[in-house]
């Protein structure tokens, strides 16, 4: 199957919490989205992989996400170690995504800068034709996207592009919301972290009116793109 756009996270959550609202609205629009989370979550203080795999899964329904692969690149550790590397070139040429959704470029987890650079990496070096791959005994064909945008996290990042996602909000907070193990829950008993408390639910609803009050809407995510893209490009793939 071949995507319109690969949305790609260091961690299963990641994309929700990033660009939630833009994977809705583009499928909303009729593009094909999927998402890649790199590693399974699994240093996570709450929950664990098999649970945030589950949530993965609840919330890529929400979304309706045409895929959703997860590979096992070890969370905490992630680096442009060129086996890494192979793995996410196997799937952009699998998927030959024009668009590209990728982690912050600096954050405060480190996996999160570190997956962007990985990310970005392999997806230059997907089109290179002597780069060989395979998937089984099929050779896979070259293929770069066009251009990789960034999403902002944790940091404030000043955006190069906004999303107008003020329709797609309560879709966006609900395939957050899937992952019960990782964000507010009173009826928790598992220790709190940076993102469970209700704080951080308030904090995400104000960064994206911050976003949104760059282009005049409620509700906006932001993203950085390190290379100009043309116009006529964003057009295509970004619905009004």
């Amino acid at each position: 199957m071949k995507l319109d756009v690969l949305a790609v996270g260091a961690h299963p959550d990641d994309v929700e919490l990033g660009a939630g609202g833009t994977v809705a609205k583009l499928i909303a629009a009729g593009k094909k989205v999927g998402i890649l989370d790199l590693t399974l979550g699994e240093l996570g203080t709450r929950g664990t992989a098999t649970l945030r795999t589950e949530e993965a899964m609840l919330a890529a329904d929400i979304l309706g996400l045409s895929i959703r692969e997860q590979l096992n690149l070890g969370d905490g550790f992630l680096d442009t170690e060129s086996a890494k590397k192979h793995e996410v070139i196997k799937v952009i040429r699998k998927y030959q995504p024009d668009i590209i959704l990728a982690n912050a470029l600096s954050d405060r987890h480190i996996d999160h800068g570190n997956a962007a650079e990985l990310t970005t990496e392999a997806a230059f070096l997907s089109g290179l034709t002597k780069i060989e791959t395979r998937i089984g005994d099929k050779l896979q064909t070259a293929w770069r996207p066009l251009f990789i945008l960034h999403y902002i996290q944790d940091y404030y990042l000043q955006p190069t592009i906004v999303v107008d996602i003020t329709a797609y909000y309560n879709k966006k907070m609900e395939a957050i919301m899937a992952y019960s193990s990782q964000f507010y829950n009173p009826n928790s008993e598992e220790p709190e972290t940076p993102i469970s408390s209700q704080e951080f639910i308030l904090f995400l609803e104000s960064r994206m009116r911050e976003m949104g009050r760059w282009v005049g809407s409620s509700h906006g995510e932001g993203f950085i793109s390190k290379t100009p893209i043309s116009i006529q490009a964003l057009s295509k793939y970004f619905p009004v």
